[in-house]
């Protein structure tokens, strides 16, 4: 309702009601008893309401106060679209950046990911590579030894056999101490086929001629003490004599050669 209406309702409103005072009957009076008079209750007077006077010369054209009014609300509805639409729009250049920055970022990671898988797969190659330079060294090397060893167990065997038949034929048939032993050993030592074996055959040969040699070692050993201890029951006495007559070197000699003979700690 437009400010013109609500003038011309409250202009109407004290026409009605002067109108309905003027309309209704006049109640009869209470006929006033003659023992008790009571004082009339008085009245208020209310002066009467004079609606305002329109001019003539001025008309008031609702049809135009209507229209500026839906043209008003049409203004402010079609603002608060535009700024709806306006927002919305920044929203959803928002959410494309946003997109946007995620899927730069998961490319990004995605980037550094590879990276970091290539890197590691070289390192890994690199690795391998290295181990496997390591074993051929290793392997060439263990040859290297495997074959130096047959070839100074070799010599060895044919040079000795060499050395034996020079020496006998150089002596003739005379044999010294030194001699027999050399002839003992040719005869014991047993020829050595190593060129088929192969690293755990070779560390077997070895350990059984390390027993070999500690067994001769050991058997050499007491042969020893046993002819020292022939030879000295068989010194005539008079060597006993001149050894208690002063002789400290041979009486030591005697006691070392008469006393309980010990084996070295490494025979034992």
């Amino acid at each position: 309702m437009s400010d013109t209406e609500e003038q011309e309702y409250e202009e109407e409103q004290p026409e009605e009601e002067a109108a309905e005072e003027e309309e209704a009957p006049e109640e009869p009076e209470p006929v006033a008893e003659p023992e008790e008079e009571r004082p009339k209750p008085s009245r208020p007077v209310v002066p009467p309401l004079i609606p305002p006077k329109i001019p003539e010369g001025e008309r008031v054209d609702f049809d135009d106060i209507h229209r500026k009014r839906m043209e008003k609300d049409l203004l402010e509805l079609q603002t608060l679209i535009d700024v709806h639409f306006e927002q919305r729009k920044k929203e959803e250049e928002e959410l494309i950046a946003l997109k946007e920055r995620i899927e730069r970022r998961r490319s990004e990671r995605a980037e550094q990911q590879r990276f970091r898988t290539e890197k590691e797969r070289e390192r890994q190659a690199k690795l391998a590579e290295e181990k496997m330079r390591k074993e051929e060294e290793e392997a060439k090397k263990r040859a290297e030894d495997d074959a130096k060893k047959k070839k100074v167990l070799s010599n060895m065997g044919a040079h000795f056999g060499g050395y034996l038949v020079k020496a006998e034929q150089k002596r003739g048939k005379r044999q010294t101490g030194r001699e027999m032993k050399l002839r003992i050993l040719s005869e014991r030592k047993k020829p050595l086929d190593i060129d088929y074996m192969g690293e755990e055959q070779l560390r077997e040969k070895a350990q059984e001629l390390s027993n070999w040699i500690h067994q001769l070692e050991s058997e050499k050993f007491d042969l020893m003490a046993k002819l020292k201890q022939q030879k000295y029951e068989v010194r005539p006495s008079s060597a006993g004599r001149k050894g208690r007559a002063g002789l400290g070197g041979t009486s030591k000699f005697c006691a070392g050669v008469g006393g309980p003979s010990r084996r070295p700690h490494w025979l034992s």
